[in-house]
């Protein structure tokens, strides 16, 4: 997807993937990875997403990465933060206390940005991606991220041909290509189909839902 594609999104309120509640994977899952408190913890793709505060409260220094300027902007007003603003790179990088957004593309990531996240909380920047891209960003994470990183991927999988995405279909076999080198442990996996309407009315029958453990 086009930088572009994402900012029209966002421009036209477009956001039918920001969830209005933390995500109950993330709660349920999270505790498993025993990440130290303090460690800081990457999300990418992050949106205005509410887990990004679940995981500070957790006692965690998170670091959200997100292209869209206005989505950084509601983030820090919608929770009534200030922010330091800083320029790091090609990117933006926005900071409350132990909480900061990276306002950039997420491809321009350098291994001195993150290199230090041993966490990884990924629940929509894959399915955000279409295939070319999705192989790219797997090989960046593992680029970037330190041989101690462990964390949490969400995927989506359906007959992609009935819907174009986003969301984009990501099967079993693809996300363990892609994290080759990782250990990949699937922790649950689901039908959402009957509270998807909108891939219903495409045609779609079976819209399954996973989660996973990855670690290096």
């Amino acid at each position: 997807m086009e930088p572009a594609f994402w900012q029209q999104r966002w421009a036209d309120n477009q956001i039918g993937f920001h969830q209005a509640q933390v995500n109950p994977y993330l709660q349920q899952y999270w505790p498993q990875l025993q990440l130290a408190p303090g460690s800081r913890v990457l999300v990418p793709l992050c949106g205005k997403s509410l887990d990004l505060v679940w995981l500070a409260g957790q006692g965690y220094r998170v670091s959200g990465v997100e292209l869209s300027r206005r989505a950084v902007e509601d983030f820090f007003r919608e929770h009534g933060l200030e922010a330091e603003v800083r320029q790091c790179g090609a990117f933006e990088v926005w900071r409350s206390g132990d909480l900061e957004l990276w306002c950039g593309d997420f491809f321009a990531l350098r291994s001195e940005d993150i290199g230090d996240c041993v966490g990884l909380y990924d629940r929509a920047a894959l399915i955000a991606l279409p295939v070319e891209m999705r192989a790219t960003y797997m090989q960046a994470l593992s680029a970037l991220l330190p041989e101690s990183c462990r964390g949490l991927v969400v995927t989506l999988e359906y007959d992609q041909s009935l819907l174009a995405g986003p969301p984009f279909s990501v099967g079993d076999g693809e996300l363990r290509r892609g994290f080759a080198g990782w250990q990949v442990v699937e922790l649950e996996g689901g039908q959402v189909i009957g509270s998807s309407p909108k891939f219903v009315q495409a045609g779609v029958s079976s819209l399954l839902e996973r989660v996973y453990r990855v670690s290096r």
